[in-house]
């Protein structure tokens, strides 16, 4: 459950500074570094897991056995195929070239659809959640290949998760090495206690709204560059430095600008994110499987470089390394394009979108958080002919309609 209740100095802050969350899906330790997932430190979960595992033991708080796994396994397969309605929807979204996250905003709000050979089902909120997990790559990797001019590539039944992810985007059955690099990202970034997208599909599902509703409002709150959409620009600092000769320059400049190094710094952790030690490892594995360990060498000196011009440049902000840094670099290893990152980290947090909307409805209260009015008071009503041009000052959208 949420608890929304404030103490008198966290009221006066913006973004609901210290409101408290109760939940038994994962824990954040900022100060420790630490990300623990129903039990779980990331680093072991993350670096064993299948993404089928660690979802059952999000909505089932407990590891699968074979027979449950094989059985889990079994229904998401079932679920992935999109309804006609979806498909179109995607291929009207490529014909006028909208941005991909776009894109699966709008198709996540289709899910709700059957096929129209699929039988309706009795439980409609466990086939709501696997339909999401099952389903959102296939949105991500059809709308990027119609984006490109290309058809759509069927999942196939006889691949798991992460390797089907990556077979529908070109067709070829990936490596075992990649396979193993996304299925460490999808782990990884699978829940994050109460972040801004998970905070939404809580707030929608206290409404007794449905978990369509519920996950589509996520992929909204996730689709904004401060939650989720980093990993691109992070990784591209490193391809624009080119070289370690060229990183301490090129980063002492923009600081010198009063530029943001992305990929760096989160408003968690006063440490650095135990997710990047992961992802860091995972990347490692890809690069070198690949011969291309020159990327990851040089990701690595961009980062200590950065570290320490951080430290000198804003003292005091404890400024490290973030999980979009060591993300963009695993799925530019994987051979993901930078426009697909933010979707992935949707496809990846799916499990624990669903998770979480399930343990609100379990023990429900509606997130209603109290507000402190900071407007005037006591205005007195100007009539129409006496009024004069207003200030923008205060205003939302300055001067609308003029």
């Amino acid at each position: 459950m949420i608890d929304m209740s404030t103490d008198s100095s966290s009221a006066q802050r913006p973004g609901l500074a210290g409101a408290t969350a109760y939940t038994s899906l994962s824990h954040v330790d900022g100060q420790a570094g630490e990300l623990v997932i129903r039990g779980f430190a990331v680093e072991e979960l993350a670096t064993k897991a299948s993404y089928e595992e660690a979802a059952y033991l999000l909505w089932n708080d407990r590891l699968p056995d074979a027979a449950q796994l094989a059985g889990f396994k079994r229904s998401l397969v079932s679920e992935r195929r999109l309804p006609a309605a979806t498909l179109a929807l995607l291929q009207a979204a490529a014909r006028q070239s909208v941005a991909p996250m776009d894109a699966l905003r709008m198709a996540a709000g289709t899910l709700i659809l059957r096929n129209e050979d699929e039988p309706a089902s009795a439980n409609t909120a466990q086939r709501d959640a696997l339909s999401v997990v099952a389903r959102f790559p296939v949105i991500v990797a059809a709308y990027w290949r119609l984006l490109n001019g290309l058809e759509p590539i069927a999942p196939r039944a006889d691949l798991d998760h992460a390797a089907n992810t990556l077979y529908m985007l070109t067709g070829q059955e990936p490596s075992g090495a990649r396979v193993r690099a996304l299925e460490t990202y999808l782990v990884a970034l699978i829940d994050h206690a109460l972040n801004a997208s998970t905070f939404t599909a809580r707030t929608i599902i206290s409404t007794q709204s449905d978990l369509i509703s519920a996950v589509t409002g996520a992929v909204g709150a996730l689709k904004g560059p401060l939650h989720g959409g980093a990993p691109g620009p992070a990784l591209q600092t490193v391809l624009d430095i080119g070289s370690i000769a060229n990183a301490e320059p090129y980063l002492r400049s923009k600081l010198e600008r009063g530029e943001r190094l992305m990929g760096f710094g989160h408003r968690d952790y006063k440490v650095r994110d135990p997710r990047t030690y992961v992802l860091s490892f995972a990347a490692r594995q890809i690069y070198e499987a690949e011969g291309r360990l020159d990327i990851y060498q040089l990701a690595i000196e961009v980062e200590h470089i950065a570290v320490r011009l951080l430290a000198q440049y804003k003292p005091g902000r404890a400024l490290y390394a973030n999980v979009e840094y060591y993300a963009g670099l695993l799925l530019h290893g994987v051979g993901l394009p930078a426009d697909l990152f933010t979707p992935t980290f949707a496809i990846a947090r799916t499990a624990g979108w669903v998770a979480h909307s399930l343990e609100q409805q379990a023990a429900n209260r509606l997130m209603q958080p109290q507000s402190i009015y900071t407007g005037p008071l006591n205005r007195a009503w100007i009539p129409l002919h006496a009024r004069i041009a207003p200030s923008s000052a205060g205003a939302i959208l300055p001067h609308l309609g003029e």
